[in-house]
């Protein structure tokens, strides 16, 4: 089995290259940080042929041809692509540069659409093959805060579920998978930011190992259109959006609220343990 996982180099992708590795899986472990992809196979005895480590830019068309027509050159075909590169710049819409709206649009959004379609190509001939979008609960409710990281999920959601309809009928499937906030660097790079309070809203921080386990041993096996978790979360994301406008308002606040005195008790177990 030939699988393809995106954002290896840390957080769900590198958990992913891991588990996927030790399941029979050969994974091409792609990220654009090639240095840190290349520190994390050494540390974790990443081994070829298991896994081979690739330097890719998701936002390149050019770069996900090459990619794509490697894996799919070896081993009879390309079985699995997991779409896991993201990133996420918290800021209230007047303080966003153009560059971090570009920036997220382009790896959140077109990185998995231009994904999506290469690995298409491949399976399609093969009539087989299973796509992973990773998307986020910000794919399901407004996030303010994370106006254009939630903008860029909610699309990925749309294309992910319409493209599940298109390559049904030639047997490959697609699945989007929406998580709750993980314990990645992308979690503790939002720290810091007063805009990112929903991020920490929730009851806890989902280990990455939880979100691993879902994918393998449900998303995998079962081969849903659409999984999201924790479902309690789900069930709010998914109620917000029908939700009068004073309701919607005093849930906003509350989990604001929430999430700031968590982001503080956060930064103060850092500082402590730095000291």
């Amino acid at each position: 089995m030939r699988a393809i996982v995106t954002g290896a180099a840390s957080g769900i992708g590198r958990a992913l290259v891991d588990e996927l590795s030790r399941r029979g899986y050969f994974v091409h472990a792609t990220d654009i940080d090639e240095n840190s992809l290349q520190r994390t196979a050494e540390r974790l005895s990443w081994r070829e042929p298991s896994v081979l480590i690739r330097r890719h830019d998701v936002r390149d068309a050019e770069s996900w041809r090459g990619i794509v027509e490697e894996a799919a050159g070896c081993q009879g075909g390309l079985d699995l692509l997991i779409n896991v590169a993201g990133v996420v710049r918290p800021e209230f819409i007047h303080e966003l540069s153009p560059a971090n709206i570009s920036l997220q649009l382009d790896v959140n959004t077109k990185g998995m659409i231009l994904g999506t379609r290469a690995a298409a190509e491949v399976m399609i001939p093969h009539r087989r093959g299973h796509i992973v979008n990773v998307g986020s609960m910000a794919s399901l409710a407004p996030v303010p805060g994370l106006s254009i990281y939630c903008a860029s999920k909610f699309a990925i959601r749309g294309f992910t579920l319409a493209v599940a309809q298109e390559l049904r009928q030639h047997q490959v499937a697609v699945t989007l998978v929406c998580p709750d906030a993980v314990d990645t660097p992308m979690v503790d790079y939002q720290v810091d930011f007063s805009a990112a309070a929903l991020t920490f809203s929730g009851s806890r921080i989902l280990r990455t190992d939880e979100v691993v386990r879902v994918i393998v041993d449900h998303v995998l096996v079962k081969k849903p259109v659409e999984v999201a978790f924790p479902w309690d979360r789900a069930i709010v994301a998914r109620l917000s959006a029908y939700l009068p406008k004073r309701l919607l308002d005093w849930l906003f606040r509350g989990l604001s609220s929430k999430g700031l005195q968590k982001q503080k008790a956060m930064m103060s177990e850092r500082t402590t343990s730095r000291s």
